[in-house]
C-alpha cells in the first residue's frame, strides 16, 4: 500500500551548488538532494548502500555521485550503484517548480 505524498518547499535551486548537493534532515532520516550542471534536481538517502557514506559529500558528475569513503558511483535518478558495485539507496520525489526544490515527503 502506498502512503500519500506531500509536496514540501526545500527552498531555492541557487541554494543548492552546481554540481553539488545540500543536506535535508527529515524525521525519517537524512536526505541528499543534488543539482546536476543542467539544473536537474534529485534527491536520494543520504547514505551509500555500501558502507553508509554521506552521498551528499560526494563528487556530482554527469546524472551520477560518487560516494566520498570509497568511490561507489551512485545513479541520481534510480538510486542504484553502477556496475560492478551493487546496491541500492532510496530514492525521494523531487521535483523543480518556479526555481523553487520540492520534495515529495511521506505524510
Amino acid at each position: 500500500m502506498h502512503r500519500p505524498l506531500e509536496w514540501k518547499d526545500i527552498g531555492p535551486l541557487t541554494d543548492i551548488p552546481v554540481q553539488g548537493a545540500r543536506r535535508v534532515d527529515h524525521r525519517e532520516g537524512r536526505i541528499a538532494v543534488f543539482r546536476t550542471i543542467d539544473d536537474q534536481v534529485f534527491a536520494l538517502r543520504d547514505e551509500c548502500p555500501h558502507k553508509k557514506g554521506p552521498l551528499s559529500e560526494g563528487i556530482v558528475h554527469g546524472h551520477a555521485v560518487t560516494c566520498p569513503l570509497h568511490n561507489w558511483v551512485i545513479d541520481l535518478a534510480t538510486g542504484f550503484a553502477q556496475g560492478p558495485d551493487e546496491g541500492c539507496t532510496g530514492r525521494i520525489p523531487a521535483r523543480l517548480v518556479d526555481g523553487r526544490v520540492e520534495l515529495g515527503l511521506v505524510v
